[in-house]
């Protein structure tokens, strides 16, 4: 990897709390209300359809439904993907570098994890403020290509030439339209795919209700919902 590259891959601390921080830039993106910022999409409403206009409403629900639609991408992502590498891999501290997936969504990017992260940075962002917007979409992606080169010069180490030749066929972050690799026919665990991103959901969840009614109660709940299943599976998953 070129130097220029692995002087910018995040550290083994960066990656045993990439839960954390990426958490952490969320929480900073919404916690800026307290500065007296106004909601993004608010704000693009009212330049789209004019500050005075009846319609800003209409265009604000517009705006957070696009949002929810891309929080709803990124949950089915990151399920598809942790279907075929088990949550216990996932949701893991430490790196497996061990093996090589390269089935499912790893037939068409190389990191529909971090896919999926992206895109819900782009869509939760539209519930942040303005700045925090602007936070949240610059900070994750950021975050997020540091942890990928990390992981990439752990699995260039382990897996060699086998690996090489994944990394040129396939994409790291935008998906090819085709499968770049063929089938190895690996059978995906759904239940375990879809429950160990319970916490995405519950934000996707969470912001429909919230585009629906603007009802801050309904998102904190739903939301808050799938973040306490989250919590019991890290326990249980400790605990094994």
């Amino acid at each position: 990897m070129p130097k220029r590259l692995s002087d910018f891959r995040a550290t083994d601390f960066e990656f045993r709390a990439r839960f954390w921080i990426i958490g952490g830039v969320f929480w900073l993106g919404f916690a800026l209300y307290a500065a007296g910022d106004i909601n993004s999409s608010l704000s693009v409403a009212r330049w789209l359809a004019g500050a005075d206009s009846p319609q800003v409403s209409s265009y604000s629900r517009v705006i957070l439904g696009l949002g929810t639609a891309l929080a709803a991408a990124a949950a089915l992502i990151r399920s598809w993907a942790e279907a075929y590498l088990h949550s216990s891999v996932v949701h893991d501290a430490k790196m497996h570098s061990d093996q090589l997936t390269a089935d499912g969504p790893y037939r068409y990017v190389r990191n529909p994890l971090y896919l999926g992260t992206v895109l819900l940075a782009l869509g939760l962002g539209t519930m942040a403020s303005r700045l925090g917007f602007a936070i949240v979409v610059a900070g994750i992606p950021v975050i997020v290509y540091r942890l990928i080169l990390r992981e990439e010069a752990g699995l260039l180490a382990s897996q060699a030439e086998r690996y090489r030749e994944y990394f040129r066929a396939v994409p790291r972050l935008i998906p090819a339209l085709h499968p770049r690799v063929p089938s190895g026919e690996a059978r995906p665990d759904w239940v375990d795919g879809f429950t160990g991103e319970a916490f995405m959901w519950g934000i996707a969840f969470g912001m429909a209700a919230f585009t629906l009614t603007l009802r801050q109660a309904y998102w904190y709940a739903i939301a808050g919902a799938g973040f306490a299943v989250y919590a019991v599976q890290a326990v249980r998953r400790s605990a094994r």
